[in-house]
């Protein structure tokens, strides 16, 4: 007769069914893995359990575990920061340099409480380490440690501070004030608020046995399960947890694979490391090529090398149409020009402000910063600019919305001294300006304002219904002089808020615009620490700044605190790919059938450009094709007369 053993079944993507192929096999007993400064996955082997000595981290090159430091007894957690790794071992805190060799970090003795079990570990931008201990591992002795850069000590947070924690275990950084927190014991999620060690339970139960917490670039969060060998996700902040990956006989600790396609997740009993894919929304290129509008194209007055001063780089930041039928494009650059052009080779001067705008190269958010057409401009010849006035020193810094006129003998010419100003909003700092005018379908004007700058929104105007910054106005400037407010705004006759406020809880709105078809007002709302958002902005909608960033609670009055009502964003993405959000156009042009009906947008620090395809119907993004990734950053966007978009870029020599 004979005898077999039966392999367990392969671990597989619970959508698909498909199985995941180890990308590294034999090591005994892997806990925790991270990606070091190689890129390569580092991953601690914790050998035979309760052995000195026989725990070692390994580097997996290619498929092959190799040693990189041994001599260790229990290795759990690992992390790397500043060309280092940490890495938690029974009761110490153990540094690795790049040569594998270790050193004693932070001792038994360097604890301010006896460390019972010490699991993961993880490392915020500024290298001090958040370490758990899992107690007596029966529910008890929880706690978090804080481990500063010298190796300082503290306890963060305890069952007493926190009665959720039981057997703390997971952790990931989200911020400067708050960790995620999976609990082994309860299978909850947990948040502790870094400045008090203050936890609030997010989801409860989810994971019992949960090891490892990691995000990816889109805000979805994964947790692996050790006991039930398998792994979650949430797609976003607030929503259920779904069963994503399972038949693992031990699903370990885990982490973003380098290349941000995979979570890296050691199986400790079957001793491989699994590289589980991503499946991300769509992102499949659209065969769209970004080539130079007005390649040979000469501005009026304008000069990169003048006889005086610096050389001056190109900086137009809209580009939009008069909706007459002349088909000619608008161009305004942030110095104080706006140009006219018909066939993209001339470009003429239509309005010169430069005498009152202010803009320095070393402040450069302000200058002009928007411009738009009304319906009705073939008849009322009047036209509106956003731009930042100059000032004297010691004056106080503010925008300003004007209303202007075209010459009546020349309809490419403007009259700068027909400026009539409609409003002033005073600002604290110089950036976080906002600026954009767009004319909805309701022929009211919109502005967006952002919340007057500096960072964090120190003065809370986002949130302060009786402050015009850090909102979305809605006026009405069909009159022939100044504007009124429509009745029909949200905030009409209400005690202590302006009633121009359209929308409120925005950081900066660094470009919005209206889908020609669907009348949607689209808003890229600029991130500070980790999240850019992308926003569909409703009638006295809040989107949660500064309590929020994105979806992710914000600073210290983030944790706990519950915007009423606040409006998610259809869209974020993590600063691991971009840092600074342009707002776009919904395409609706004819060049491009792939393009249609798609939100383009961009990342003016990482130069990547995306088509975000959204399911109005279902209220959710279904495909954020890739367009380009890297290149120039991309300052703004435009749209013709024809519904076709362009990409503005400052330029050297002014082609573009």
């Amino acid at each position: 007769m004979l005898v077999a053993g039966i392999a367990p079944a392969a671990p597989t993507l619970v959508d698909s069914k498909t199985p995941l192929v180890p990308i590294a096999k034999g090591m005994k007993n892997p806990e925790s893995v991270c990606i070091g400064p190689d890129g390569k996955a580092y991953v601690t082997v914790i050998g035979e359990f309760d052995k000195a000595g026989d725990g070692s981290v390994v580097v997996i090159n290619g498929n092959n575990p190799t040693p990189f430091c041994t001599g260790l007894d229990d290795p759990k957690g690992i992390v790397a920061f500043g060309g280092q790794f940490f890495v938690t071992d029974r009761d110490k805190v153990v540094r690795i340099d790049a040569k594998g060799k270790s050193s004693v970090f932070a001792g038994p003795k360097a604890f301010p409480v006896a460390p019972m079990f010490l699991n993961d570990i993880e490392v915020d931008s500024k290298g001090n380490l958040y370490v758990s201990d899992s107690g007596d591992l029966k529910g008890k002795g929880g706690k978090i440690f804080r481990v500063d850069p010298k190796g300082k000590v503290s306890l963060l947070a305890d069952e007493k501070k926190s009665p959720a924690f039981q057997t703390t275990n997971g952790l990931r950084w989200m911020s400067e004030y708050h960790l995620l927190v999976l609990d082994f014991n309860s299978g909850d999620l947990l948040q502790t608020r870094i400045t008090d060690g203050e936890t609030t339970k997010l989801a409860e139960g989810i994971a019992t046995g949960g090891d490892g917490i990691t995000n990816d670039y889109w805000g979805r969060t994964y947790l692996t399960s050790w006991k039930q060998g398998k792994v979650w996700v949430i797609e976003r902040a607030g929503d259920k947890p779904r069963l994503y990956a399972e038949g693992f006989e031990q699903a370990a600790d885990c982490c973003l694979s380098a290349d941000g396609k995979s979570i890296l997740v050691p199986d400790m009993k079957g001793g491989m490391l699994y590289a589980v894919p991503i499946v991300p929304t769509k992102e499949k290129p659209l065969g769209v090529r970004i080539d130079r509008a007005f390649p040979s194209v000469e501005w009026e007055g304008w000069t990169a090398a003048p006889e005086k001063g610096p050389l001056s780089e190109h900086r137009p930041l809209v580009l939009t149409h008069a909706g007459d039928g002349s088909n000619r494009i608008f161009v305004a650059e942030q110095r104080g020009t706006i140009y006219v052009t018909k066939d993209g080779k001339k470009a003429t001067q239509f309005l010169d402000i430069r005498d009152r705008v202010r803009y320095l190269v070393t402040e450069n958010e302000e200058g002009l910063l928007g411009l738009a057409f009304p319906k009705d401009y073939k008849t009322s010849s009047a036209f509106y600019v956003y731009y930042t006035p100059k000032r004297k020193p010691g004056e106080k810094q503010f925008n300003r919305v004007s209303r202007f006129k075209v010459s009546k003998e020349n309809p490419d010419k403007a009259d700068p001294e027909s400026e009539e100003i409609l409003l002033s909003m005073e600002k604290p700092f110089w950036n976080h300006d906002g600026g954009t005018l767009a004319f909805g379908p309701d022929g009211m004007l919109y502005i967006a304002v952002g919340d007057g700058g500096l960072a964090n929104d120190p003065f809370g105007h986002a949130q302060n219904m009786n402050s015009l910054l850090g909102k979305i106005l809605r006026i009405d400037v069909s009159g022939p002089k100044g504007y009124t407010v429509p009745k029909d705004n949200p905030f009409v006759g209400k005690e202590r808020i302006k009633p121009e406020i359209w929308a409120s809880g925005l950081r900066n709105p660094w470009r919005i615009s209206f889908d020609r078809e669907t009348g949607t007002l689209w808003a890229a709302d600029v991130g500070q620490n980790l999240w850019e958002e992308i926003n569909i902005i409703e009638k006295g909608g809040n989107y949660g700044w500064n309590p929020r960033e994105a979806l992710h609670p914000f600073g210290k009055i983030g944790l706990g605190t519950v915007v009423e009502k606040a409006i998610d964003p259809v869209w974020e993405y993590h600063h691991d790919i971009g840092k600074s959000v342009t707002g776009g156009h919904v395409y609706r042009g004819k060049a491009l059938p792939s393009l249609v009906g798609k939100y383009v947008y961009a990342d003016y620090v990482s130069g990547h450009v995306w088509a975000l395809e959204y399911d109005a119907k279902d209220k959710k993004v279904v495909a954020n094709h890739v367009l380009r990734m890297g290149g120039f950053p991309v300052m703004s966007f435009g749209e013709d007369e024809a519904g076709e978009v362009y990409l503005l870029a400052a330029s050297p020599d002014g082609k573009g």
